[in-house]
């Protein structure tokens, strides 16, 4: 019998290569979806649907118990939000719930994995250092924050298998943020946000989802990592990679941060007129200036054997390859 596996988030960029690669390991896959409209990517995969309350212990539960998963994997969460009282909701008490849902259940979950973010450490002020499992929660961002608290959340809830997994910025087929980076170099454009050398790290989208997907069937409990394609980039890198697989060469403009930061004023300002979030933000400034996110990734590889199939490089030239042949450039 394949063993069943709950993914939470499944409508996002992450959550299709979870999907992806559970369907890949003969798992048969429960999707949590909300709006059915969002998940039309989806369709080709046979997958089922589930609709989860976060706000009650006792339907999770209830869910949980009915549909007799063998593994979680939650991944939902928000990146944007207009509070940290939002981010807090979602993606730490909605976790925690989850959580106690799972380890009050009558049906024993053999793995609870969260998809954390090393923005809940929080970037090292040094260079030539990496953010390690033992480093100091000193999270940056209300969304940094919000995935610290969640991870205090669990440590709380006992009985529960739980693996922690903070990847670094994440890429590939269908993201959609640094997507909007790669546009504005096919524009001719590349754009960085004061003059400061920054330390940066990187995982493709397949090299997380398929250690994730291979934590599920471990003995790994009770631990986390943090993970990215274990090297350590130039903030130059990413847009020299993606000139050379579009062929095209750039404008450097080196934008004054106050400037930056007046822009992302604005449009929040902007934004909260139609009720929405831009993708450039006061509070995500704080991230994309931060000196150095470089992580080791010793412990993934040892308890793992994890080894990341995709450098930066290779990363993009796949990825650019996948938007031109599905229409996005």
């Amino acid at each position: 019998m394949k063993k069943r596996v709950l993914i939470t988030g499944a409508t996002g960029f992450v959550g299709y290569h979870l999907i992806k690669s559970a369907l890949a390991n003969g798992m048969e896959v429960y999707a949590n979806v909300r709006n059915s409209a969002a998940a039309e990517h989806l369709k080709a995969f046979q997958i089922n649907y589930v609709d989860l309350d976060f706000e009650s212990i006792y339907l999770l539960k209830e869910n949980i118990e009915a549909n007799k998963y063998d593994y979680i994997v939650h991944a939902a969460a928000v990146t944007k939000a207009k509070s940290l009282t939002d981010y807090n909701k979602i993606n730490a008490t909605y976790t925690r719930n989850l959580a106690v849902a799972s380890s009050k259940s009558a049906h024993a979950i053999e793995k609870f994995i969260f998809i954390s973010s090393l923005a809940a450490l929080g970037p090292l002020k040094q260079k030539n250092e990496k953010l390690t499992e033992k480093s100091a929660s000193k999270p940056v961002t209300q969304y940094g924050i919000s995935k610290a608290l969640a991870e205090t959340y669990l440590a709380q809830v006992p009985d529960l298998p739980l693996i922690i997994f903070r990847p670094t910025a994440v890429y590939g087929p269908r993201e959609k943020d640094i997507f909007i980076l790669i546009k504005t170099i096919k524009a001719g454009l590349e754009l960085y946000i004061g003059k400061q050398e920054q330390e940066l790290s990187f995982v493709y989208a397949t090299d997380l989802a398929d250690v994730i997907i291979k934590a599920l069937t471990s003995d790994v409990v009770g631990k986390a990592y943090n993970i990215s394609d274990g090297a350590v980039y130039r903030r130059s890198s990413l847009a020299d990679y993606v000139s050379k697989a579009l062929g095209k060469k750039t404008v450097t403009v080196n934008v004054p941060v106050p400037l930056i930061k007046g822009l992302a004023w604005g449009m929040e300002r902007l934004y909260g007129v139609f009720n929405k979030i831009p993708a450039l933000n006061v509070d995500k400034i704080k991230e994309l200036t931060a000196l150095n996110w470089g992580c080791d990734i010793k412990n993934i590889q040892k308890d793992f054997g994890f080894v990341p199939q995709f450098g930066l490089e290779q990363g993009i030239n796949e990825t650019i390859s996948w938007y031109r042949k599905n229409n996005w450039l």
